[in-house]
């Protein structure tokens, strides 16, 4: 009876907060801040391997649209001069020796309009009633009526085998055999008879690839490790002293439940090793590479890849702005409006990522630029 009564009063305290309908909305005058924390010739590569991704992928119809929840008169040929006028900025001002005028509050407002984002606190609400993380649901419901959820991803820095010990018992798998050489489309139509649509995590990590040897383990890591890997996407590996990198490839067709835990979650991946950090792309071989404090992940679906982001919030009585590129995704923003993950860097844990992050606040505000 008490465990109903408190989820009868949480009803009623959600039901009675104002809730504010998603909207971007042009701000002719928007008050930034001291434009910081960001690196102008990284904020450049990370447009420019977007733009290219957007001009050479018009097939992926998922991520490859002017976004017009945004605005319906917007064209992909605007966010594709956006994100190449960042470049031509940041070159210029290197050929000219003077300091980037992507660090000038003056020089953003002459060039772009600014979309203020309002976020979807409605659907944040509807998922803090069904979470059972405690945090989780008390922090999307404090989800400013202006401000965006802001969360924070990294690298996993971490040390790993090549071959399986005690210790490192779980394995980063290839792509399963019987799809080797198959394109998305080939095998989203034999799916029934692929061995990467039969296991949820938990049979992975039982050991079900291990009978008739069905997938080429890459690389050996521990457990935990590979619950953190999944959730971020990318791991940092320090096998037998030499530094490599893998990328999350195709996935098992479960969606991310956003209300449980990552040691509950269905979904799994299958990886590939890749030369550096990568985020969105529809195939290995198309993903975009990105660089930290630049990069955001988002929901792609709806915004559209490469939208050019601005976020700004207080921090020691001072008001800090940042630019990033939508340039990433991941499962957790399905139907997730309220939200952006900011990559910061790679860490080895949460105590160095904690130390390195503890000054970036939970929520902010949000704009998406767009070049006049």
């Amino acid at each position: 009876m008490k465990k109903l009564l408190i989820w009868a009063s949480l009803f009623i305290s959600l039901s009675s907060l104002p809730v504010c309908a998603l909207k971007f909305e042009i701000e002719k005058s928007p008050q930034l801040g001291l434009l910081k924390n960001f690196k102008a010739s990284e904020l450049c590569i990370v447009a420019e391997n977007t733009e290219h991704y957007l001009k050479n992928n018009t097939e992926d119809t998922f991520a490859v649209h002017s976004g017009d929840i945004v605005n319906e008169k917007l064209s992909l040929k605007q966010i594709e001069q956006t994100l190449a006028f960042i470049c031509k900025t940041y070159r210029d001002d290197v050929k000219a020796q003077r300091q980037s005028r992507l660090h000038d509050n003056k020089f953003l407002l002459d060039h772009f309009q600014f979309y203020r984002w309002s976020p979807d606190v409605k659907t944040a609400q509807q998922i803090a009633i069904k979470s059972t993380n405690a945090v989780k649901s008390r922090m999307l419901n404090a989800i400013p009526d202006e401000q965006i959820f802001l969360t924070k991803y990294y690298t996993k820095l971490l040390d790993a085998s090549a071959v399986k010990t005690h210790k490192y018992n779980q394995a980063l798998y290839a792509l399963p055999k019987d799809e080797q050489g198959m394109s998305l489309v080939q095998a989203e139509e034999k799916k029934l008879q692929l061995t990467r649509f039969k296991y949820t995590r938990q049979q992975v990590i039982n050991g079900a690839l291990l009978k008739e040897n069905q997938a080429k383990s890459l690389v050996w890591i521990t457990e935990e490790a590979l619950h953190d890997v999944l959730l971020q996407g990318t791991g940092v590996l320090n096998v037998d002293g030499k530094q490599r990198f893998f990328n999350v490839h195709r996935n098992n067709g479960i969606a991310y439940d956003y209300s449980i835990g990552k040691r509950e979650q269905a979904r799994y991946w299958y990886f590939a090793e890749v030369p550096s950090i990568m985020g969105y792309g529809q195939t290995l071989a198309s993903k975009i590479a990105v660089k930290p404090q630049v990069t955001f992940a988002g929901n792609v679906a709806d915004l559209g890849l490469g939208k050019l982001i601005m976020v700004s919030y207080q921090h020691n009585d001072q008001q800090i702005s940042r630019i990033g590129v939508l340039a990433d995704q991941g499962g957790a923003f399905d139907n997730n409006l309220f939200q952006l993950d900011l990559l910061v860097d790679s860490y080895r844990g949460w105590q160095d990522y904690h130390q390195a992050n503890k000054t970036l606040p939970d929520y902010a505000q949000a704009w998406i630029m767009l070049l006049k």
